[in-house]
């Protein structure tokens, strides 16, 4: 392979003005460290693509992009990034060092002509970039000491250059005694993020990636395979939808959106891509709207999942996360039409359907709910029990209740025995309201109809403390209530005196020794 060009090779330098005095500032990004590295496995990915076809000459069909990330903690700390890409021509030197140059095709992963330097800069006072283009036949070195270069505006660096054989290629960056080094746990999430950043390019083998020698390897999370609860009787189906929709305007997404099973609250939300590299929703990070998800904890934010492809979408210089500019909430409404479809209603399922835990996780969801019970109990109990022993004995209410603000209600009849009974369920946020729970069991009327009122506060402290805008959390309680509404109504039924006093005691204990956190 001959080299590219013939005038370019008298080149001994390469121009960093104008713009260099913004190197100065680019330690303070806000960069994520995953981010920041993927900045160069980008520029690996880029340079493959683009020289796909003559690294295959090279090579044969079978070639593979390999970038390899080495964090060196033993002083003087490195980071080094390596990949068998096709180097950086010399005739492209002043775009790839001088800052803020634009590339000429801004189609692919590098198009804001930063990334590279903007990274290097947040990571290390001092790097350097050692590269071999596919063809040349020599190997080139610039190294940048960005206190120097901002101290004595320099406005070139020298280009070390020395003879390798043609058929080499490569980039080597190195970054010497960073500012933010990685270390222990953030080692391992730094490898989650990258595997979820590049998992398009993994899954299709076309990128190795290895930090410290370790191999990045994407695996799909299973997908559940189950009846829709509320018609079981359809028989099992895979809980996976195709998305596809159009916003106008040059914007429109496309993958898809699965239930996970078993629920992972790590993996769960999707992930947003753009030109088949993920920008937002990578690791334990993924994107999970209120407006689908609700609130964090439920079983949707637990098992929904997917990818989502975005085009035609702008993303922030760092590429870790879109400009969405009106557009956000647009593509949202779309979305959640998409998911909810009555073939596959996959929010309607990811919020019904349910498996029993593991022991483990009974185990540790168990360990935790009693210590934190006991140690309020522990705190609140001596002063609300004497009080609340000495109240005396009430009878259920026969009268309707007083009327308060209304945020739900239902009625609901009920045939028991040879009785008629009417159920009005009802949810307030009454502030002067006192009780959890309050009950009215009213005797039949002409109509022979009892009527059995339950009314739940939701700015009761306990509500407020434990669901309160939680749907699953309100639900959950409110059929609590509901039990123990009808049980006070039956032990009245079988000749029970004073059966509302278990309730008015439940209020106060709630109310002063179980409401805190």
């Amino acid at each position: 392979m001959q080299p590219e060009t013939t005038a370019t090779e008298e080149i001994t330098a390469v121009a960093i003005r104008p713009g260099v005095s913004v190197l100065s500032i680019l330690q303070h990004l806000n960069y994520k460290t995953w981010f920041a590295l993927a900045e160069f496995v980008d520029n690996s990915v880029q340079s493959y693509l683009v020289n796909k076809e003559r690294l295959e000459v090279l090579h044969g069909p079978s070639f593979r992009l390999k970038v390899e990330i080495i964090v060196e903690q033993a002083a003087p700390s490195r980071i080094i990034i390596r990949d068998n890409a096709a180097g950086i021509a010399l005739h492209d030197f002043p775009r790839a060092f001088r800052p803020a140059a634009i590339p000429p095709e801004r189609g692919g992963l590098s198009e804001f002509g930063m990334g590279m330097k903007s990274a290097a800069c947040w990571f290390a006072p001092r790097w350097s970039v050692r590269t071999k283009a596919l063809g040349d036949t020599m190997g080139r070195m610039v190294s940048f000491d960005v206190a120097r270069i901002v101290r004595d505006e320099i406005e070139e660096l020298e280009i070390e250059a020395a003879p390798i054989k043609a058929s080499a290629h490569f980039t080597e960056v190195i970054l010497e005694q960073p500012y933010h080094l990685p270390a222990g746990r953030t080692v391992s999430k730094i490898k989650d993020h990258l595997t979820d950043i590049y998992r398009v390019y993994l899954r299709d083998g076309l990128l190795e990636l290895r930090l410290n020698g370790d191999p990045l390897s994407y695996v799909s999370p299973r997908i559940l395979a189950a009846p829709y609860v509320r018609r079981a009787e359809d028989g099992p189906k895979l809980w996976r939808r195709e998305i596809g929709f159009d916003l106008g305007g040059g914007l429109s997404a496309h993958g898809f959106a699965a239930l996970m099973d078993p629920m992972n609250t790590n993996r769960s939300g999707f992930a947003l891509f753009r030109r088949g590299r993920l920008i937002e929703g990578s690791g334990d990070e993924g994107y999970r709207p209120a407006f689908i998800f609700g609130q964090p904890g439920n079983f949707r934010w637990r098992r929904l999942f997917g990818e989502l492809h975005l085009d035609g979408f702008e993303v922030s210089h760092t590429k870790d996360g879109f400009r969405w500019d009106e557009n956000e909430r647009p593509f949202l409404e779309l979305l959640k039409e998409e998911l909810d479809k009555d073939d596959l209603p996959l929010l309607r399922q990811a919020d019904l359907y349910r498996v029993q835990a593991p022991r483990n996780e009974l185990a540790d969801a168990a360990q935790k709910a009693i210590a934190r019970t006991v140690q309020a109990m522990q705190a609140t109990l001596p002063s609300a029990l004497p009080s609340l022993a000495n109240e005396q004995p009430v009878e259920t209410r026969d009268v309707p209740l007083e009327p308060e603000p209304s945020l739900a209600k239902r009625e609901l009849p009920v045939h028991f025995r040879d009785q008629k009974w009417l159920l009005r369920i009802e949810l307030t946020n009454d502030p002067a309201q006192a009780d959890w729970l309050a009950v009215s069991d009213q005797p039949a009327q002409q109509d022979g109809v009892q009527v059995l009122e339950i009314r739940l506060s939701l700015i009761h402290p306990f509500m407020v403390s434990f669901a309160q805008t939680d749907p699953d959390g309100v639900e959950a309680l409110l059929r609590v209530a509901a039990g123990l509404a009808l049980s006070e109504k039956l032990a009245r039924g079988v000749g029970l005196k004073q059966a509302g006093t278990i309730r008015r005691n439940l209020n106060e204990l709630l109310r002063a020794a179980l409401a805190k956190p």
